[in-house]
């Protein structure tokens, strides 16, 4: 029998049962796909995050990989700051990934900043998609590799929209964003990936490599207060920084226990 250590965090969090919650497994070696799924998949949380030391590489200090409950993703924003806040000591934490490339993780103030891609999306009708949302957007947004972005008038109509899962699970893994103008914030959103098996994910770090330079052009500032207005919610601090978004919160440690396999 194998026995491995696990965390479970809240990411984003002010405080514990808000934010984020990732499971961090530390491994020394990678175990089969199958396995890590099947792992992630017991752990039915948005994502859990597999880490192995890179000893020989100059660049970074681990692997990193996500799982969702049904599938291996691209990029997670708040499992990688999980991540760091499990296996951090003194000096910032550089982690190396299949699709987004090196990750780094610091302290910043009572928490973490974490230094992701900053991407740009092009305006495109998505029809589909803003009718399994359940609402009218004003703009709809789309990048290749399965992520939109809907601008919506006022918070109101974000936190109203009431989403057709089983529809837009069958659209395929993609990622919506609904997003406007903040209240007590600059921007508010709400994200959803049925197809990836997170109907509604509580706080995305991915989601604001989108948000951070939509918003930042729009708002003519680079320093970005955001709120993902989730049952749970979660507060971002964001800054665009060139190619780079930068985002900062604080984590919590939930749970620490044991997987035997």
């Amino acid at each position: 029998m194998t026995s491995l250590a696990f965390t479970q965090v809240d990411a984003f969090a002010d405080a514990p049962f808000t934010g984020n919650p990732a499971a961090v497994m530390p491994l020394d070696a990678w175990l089969d796909d199958a396995t890590l799924q099947a792992i992630a998949e017991e752990n039915n949380l948005s994502e859990t995050a597999f880490t192995v030391p890179t000893p020989d590489d100059p660049d970074a200090d681990y692997d990193l990989r996500w799982f969702t409950p049904a599938v291996e993703i691209k990029l997670c924003g708040h499992a990688t700051l999980a991540s760091g806040h499990v296996l951090m000591q003194d000096a910032p934490i550089r982690f190396r990934t299949r699709k987004a490339g090196i990750l780094t993780v610091t302290r910043e103030a009572e928490g973490y900043a974490l230094s992701l891609p900053a991407w740009d999306m092009a305006a495109k009708a998505l029809p589909d998609l803003a009718a399994g949302l359940g609402g009218a957007p004003l703009e709809s947004h789309w990048r290749d590799g399965g992520y939109s972005l809907f601008l919506f008038p006022d918070a109101a109509a974000v936190r109203a929209l009431t989403p057709d899962y089983a529809a837009l699970k069958a659209l395929g893994d993609i990622m919506l964003i609904a997003t406007a103008p903040g209240e007590d914030s600059d921007i508010v959103s709400r994200v959803f990936v049925p197809g990836g098996g997170v109907d509604e994910d509580p706080v995305t770090g991915s989601a604001h490599c989108l948000l951070t330079p939509f918003w930042a052009a729009r708002l003519s500032k680079t320093r970005i207060s955001a709120f993902q207005a989730s049952a749970r919610g979660g507060r971002l601090g964001c800054t665009l920084a060139g190619d780079r978004v930068i985002l900062t919160g604080a984590c919590r440690t939930i749970i620490e226990g044991r997987f035997y396999l």
